[in-house]
């Protein structure tokens, strides 16, 4: 008998990215593709990240023009009230309400921000401890 016949044939091993770790496609399209081809959807995407911008600020800016804009009500106290009460809430109860509104804002505009991105990441590019 010839040596061929008697031989199995050889065996090719296929190997792979094991089913556990394969990455699927996304289910959507992700919205950066939206913002970067510059769809009517990325479109709106980043308007609605420029209007709830914009919702802050003038929130900010809305409870600064109170604060502001309630200090000459201080000054119409009777003249034989104390003057210092007026000094005080010009020179040091103005300042921490101001750092307040600064604060709130600040936060506001980074969860904004936060909340894009989080709407514009991939999930699967998405770090396992959220940042």
């Amino acid at each position: 008998m010839p040596e061929e016949q008697q031989s199995s044939p050889r065996r090719e091993v296929v190997t792979g990215v094991p089913r556990g770790h394969r990455r699927r496609p996304p289910a959507h399209a992700p919205a950066r593709s939206e913002i970067s081809e510059q769809t009517t959807l990325g479109a709106t995407y980043v308007r609605a990240l420029m209007r709830s911008q914009l919702r802050a600020g003038l929130g900010a800016l809305a409870a600064l023009g109170l604060l502001v804009g309630s200090l000459p009500l201080v000054f119409v106290l009777p003249s034989g009230g104390p003057r210092t009460l007026v000094w005080v809430a010009l020179g040091v109860l103005v300042y921490p309400v101001m750092w307040l509104i600064a604060r709130w804002y600040v936060t506001r505009a980074e969860r904004n921000e936060a909340d894009f991105t989080g709407l514009v990441t991939d999930p699967a590019e998405r770090s396992p401890d959220g940042f």
